[in-house]
């Protein structure tokens, strides 16, 4: 996998930071999902992805994530990120696994 445009991980940050919810939901499988350190499901697929990212963004017009550190392994990109919502900035290890050039599991540590 190279670093750039065709990066889905770099894609969906970008797409986060503009608040485009259709560009972030393409950087992603149909049947993707996020879960939480501890399993936890926090999203699945396209529909759930769209409804919550946009209300995410429509509710914090400020939702700004940046990647302070990365780490590759095989299908895997660890990124530590900074995300600020609400004017609170949070730290988050975030695994996400690329399967045919898209993300298709989020692991997201931290509280």
């Amino acid at each position: 996998m190279t670093v750039g445009m065709d990066d889905p991980v770099l894609g969906q940050v970008a797409a986060y930071n503009a608040h485009d919810v259709d560009a972030f939901v393409a950087c992603y499988t149909i049947d993707a999902e996020i879960v939480d350190g501890d399993g936890q499901v926090l999203m699945a697929g396209h529909a759930q992805m769209r409804e919550r990212c946009a209300r995410l963004f429509a509710t914090h017009p400020d939702a700004h994530a940046d990647i302070r550190q990365r780490m590759r392994e095989h299908d895997w990109v660890v990124d530590h990120e900074i995300v600020r919502t609400g004017g609170v900035e949070r730290g988050y290890v975030v695994a996400y696994r690329v399967r045919d050039g898209l993300v298709a599991r989020v692991i997201i540590l931290g509280d």
